[in-house]
C-alpha cells in the first residue's frame, strides 16, 4: 500500500510551489525591466534619426510613411500634441493640422455634387491642386491620419470601406448594409439602375427602390431619366471617376 505524504512532505511541496513563483515573477520583472530599456533606447534613437532626417520626413511622403510606422513600434505618436518635443523639431502637428482644414473646406465645397461622400484618392488629388503641388505630396496615409485628427474632435469626420475603395464622409448619414452594396455595385460604371440591383442582389423590388431613394434624398445620388431606353440610372459621384465640376 502506497504511503501518502505527511505534513512535512506537504509543506516542502509547497515551500517549492512558492519558490518556483517567486522565480517566475523575477523573471518575468526582469524581461519587463529590459523591454523598457530597449524601448528607451528606441526613442532616443528615434529623436536622433528624427533631428538628422527632418526635412526628409516634412517633405517627402513616402518618408514621411514609414518615420509613422517606426513611431507605432515604439509606441510614439508625434500628432499627439502640438506642444512637445515632436512638433517643435518637426512641425508635423502643423502639417496634419493644416491638411485638416484644407481637408475640411474641400468636403464642404464637394458637398452639393456628392452629398457629402467623398472618395479619399479623389479628395488627395484636390488636395495636391489645393497646395499647387506634386500630385504625389499628399498620400492617402496623410489624409487618414488628418482625418484622424478630425474624427477625435467629434467633427462627424470618418472613413468608410465601401468595396476596394475608401470613402470620406463629412455628414452624419448612417449608411446601412444595403446601402453600401449599392455603393460597391455603382463602382463599375458610377451609376446603377434599380433593374440591375434587384437582378444582381436578389432583392426584391421594393427593397431596391427603397435604398435608392434613400440614397437620393441623402444627396448621395443624382438620378438621369434621359437614357434612350427609358430607365432610371441612378449615378453616385463618390464612386464615379469622373472629375467634380468646377474641381
Amino acid at each position: 500500500m502506497r504511503r501518502r505524504p505527511g505534513i512535512g512532505g506537504l509543506q516542502t511541496a509547497a515551500a517549492a510551489r512558492d519558490q518556483y513563483r517567486l522565480l517566475g515573477e523575477n523573471v518575468a520583472k526582469i524581461r519587463t525591466d529590459l523591454m523598457k530599456e530597449q524601448l528607451s533606447t528606441f526613442r532616443t534613437q528615434l529623436e536622433e534619426f528624427a533631428r538628422k532626417h527632418k526635412n526628409d520626413i516634412r517633405k517627402n511622403p513616402t518618408f514621411r510613411s514609414q518615420f509613422h510606422e517606426m513611431c507605432a513600434k515604439v509606441g510614439v505618436d508625434p500628432l499627439a500634441s502640438n506642444k512637445g518635443f515632436w512638433a517643435e523639431l518637426l512641425g508635423i502637428g502643423d502639417f496634419y493640422y493644416e491638411l485638416g482644414v484644407q481637408i475640411v473646406d474641400i468636403c464642404l465645397a464637394t458637398r452639393a455634387h456628392n452629398g457629402g461622400l467623398i472618395n479619399l484618392q479623389e479628395l488627395c488629388s484636390l488636395l495636391c491642386q489645393k497646395q499647387k503641388t506634386a500630385r504625389d505630396s499628399v498620400t492617402e496615409d496623410d489624409c487618414l491620419r488628418a482625418i484622424g485628427k478630425l474624427k477625435a474632435l467629434g467633427s462627424g469626420f470618418e472613413v468608410i470601406s465601401v468595396g476596394k475603395k475608401k470613402l470620406v464622409r463629412s455628414v452624419p448619414t448612417e449608411l446601412n448594409k444595403d446601402h453600401n452594396e449599392i455603393l460597391e455595385l455603382a463602382q463599375a460604371r458610377g451609376y446603377v439602375t434599380a433593374a440591375e440591383v434587384e437582378r444582381t442582389l436578389s432583392w426584391s423590388s421594393g427593397r431596391a427602390l427603397d435604398a435608392l431613394e434613400t440614397l437620393l434624398e441623402e444627396g448621395l445620388s443624382m438620378v438621369d431619366d434621359g437614357h434612350k431606353d427609358g430607365l432610371r440610372l441612378y449615378w453616385f459621384p463618390c464612386v464615379d471617376s469622373t472629375p467634380a465640376a468646377g474641381s
